[in-house]
């Protein structure tokens, strides 16, 4: 990679980086706990690990006054600083919102499905886009989706080239919710935990499609929202209600492969249709199948 300036050498003001609340346990000998550079940047919410590799790269990262270099200790005591071409470089980062149509994956391309960063077009903005940001081809190199969105699920999904963002949705310690409106049939398979006034409508074979909520068990109900396990872990609890007697609002903290549909296996519910509508205060609103538009200056999630 080219240096912007040859590296020892950064130029323009310097910001410095926030101090951490609270410090690690040291270590037995009594000295601080370390961690690599670009994990501690990101724990400090300045970048991605990838775009802190990247300034380091540069020299445009500064630790106890010194240059930094790549793969450094540091520790919760250590002076970060950021040059301000870093900062320049980030403030021209994107992010983007689309609503995804079934049949795009959500990441790389897989079993001849393209993904969705196809979309992200010109023709494909949406009219009533008002971000002053206009579009140029340097807008999808770097940029990937903050999460995923099954091929077979439609709605919100973000893509974005500012790390910050996405650690702040798919990171380890993320706490953003995720809603869902998911529509479903009632297969029978839990029928044991049907009340007997209820059983005469489940018909093994037949699943129910019409005023699922009727039949659905309310015991059922309560474990959607907490005492499921994935993978051997217990899920976190989540928020599940009615919409409609066919559809049910998920409002999930994590984001397992597939989660909702098989939770709702689970309890003999088969998903016929999800759509996710909000991520964190963000809402997918009126924006168009297929189209997309800029995260809003005054919108975060």
């Amino acid at each position: 990679m080219k240096d912007d300036f040859p590296p020892g050498k950064p130029s323009g003001p310097l910001r410095r980086a926030p101090r951490p609340a609270g410090a690690p346990a040291p270590r037995p000998d009594g000295s601080p706990a370390t961690s690599r550079i670009n994990k501690r940047m990101a724990e400090l919410g300045l970048c991605s690990r990838r775009e802190a590799d990247e300034w380091v790269e540069n020299g445009w990262v500064k630790v106890n006054g010194k240059v930094a270099e790549m793969g450094q200790q540091v520790s919760p005591t250590d002076r970060i600083e950021i040059d301000k071409q870093a900062q320049n470089r980030q403030a021209t980062q994107v992010t983007i919102l689309l609503h995804k149509p079934i049949g795009y994956v959500s990441g790389q391309a897989e079993d001849g499905h393209e993904p969705a960063v196809v979309l992200i077009q010109p023709q494909n903005r949406w009219r009533e886009d008002r971000s002053p940001q206009r579009f140029n081809g340097s807008q999808l190199r770097g940029l990937a989706p903050s999460g995923r969105l099954d091929i077979d699920s439609t709605g919100l999904l973000v893509l974005t080239q500012d790390g910050r963002v996405a650690r702040q949705l798919i990171g380890e310690d993320s706490s953003v919710e995720k809603e869902y409106l998911v529509r479903v049939v009632y297969q029978g398979t839990a029928a044991a935990d049907a009340a007997p006034s209820q059983l005469s409508r489940i018909d093994e074979g037949a699943p129910v499609s019409t005023n699922v909520q009727a039949i659905f068990p309310p015991a059922l109900l309560a474990k959607l929202r907490h005492g499921l396990s994935l993978d051997g872990q217990a899920l976190k609890p989540a928020k599940v209600e009615w919409e409609n007697p066919e559809q049910l609002r998920f409002v999930l903290k994590e984001g397992k492969k597939r989660q909702i549909r098989r939770m709702c296996e689970l309890v003999g519910l088969k998903v016929v249709g999800l759509k996710r509508v909000r991520i964190g205060r963000v809402m997918l609103g009126n924006l168009p199948l297929g189209q997309w538009r800029y995260l809003a200056p005054h919108e975060s999630f």
